[in-house]
């Protein structure tokens, strides 16, 4: 017994002033994305129900659940005043998917608020 507890005592004192035992961080958290190497398949078709005052259509899309692709249908979310929804995406990245979830945004631009540099300009195309 008193062998183990000094070799984690010796280990805690070579390798924690070093950093070799790190800990996750918010910083780290937020940049996690998610990826799969294979392609979703095509959208579903969906038929779109007429307008409602006061919401926004979020349409169907592909997630990555586990290494598959599973449909998550479509529907209306509550209006925010002011921002612009982004439905989600996948985008090619050298062979590997990148998901990115729906969100809204300030300006319409499609850069998230947290990443632009002006977050309030007028976006026109």
């Amino acid at each position: 017994m008193k062998k183990l507890a000094l070799s984690l005592a010796t280990f805690a004192a070579v390798l924690l002033p070093i950093g070799a035992i790190t800990l996750p961080t918010a910083a780290q958290a937020q940049s996690v994305g998610v990826f799969i190497n294979t392609p979703p398949p095509p959208p579903r078709y969906e038929r779109v129900p007429p307008p409602r005052r006061g919401y926004v259509w979020a349409p169907g899309h592909y997630e990555a659940r586990g290494h598959r692709h599973v449909w998550v249908p479509g529907g209306y979310m509550r209006a925010r005043p002011g921002y612009a929804y982004r439905a989600p995406e996948w985008r090619d990245r050298g062979g590997r998917w990148e998901y990115s979830r729906g969100r809204w945004d300030r300006d319409g631009d499609g850069v998230p608020n947290r990443y632009d540099r002006r977050p309030d300009n007028p976006y026109r195309r």
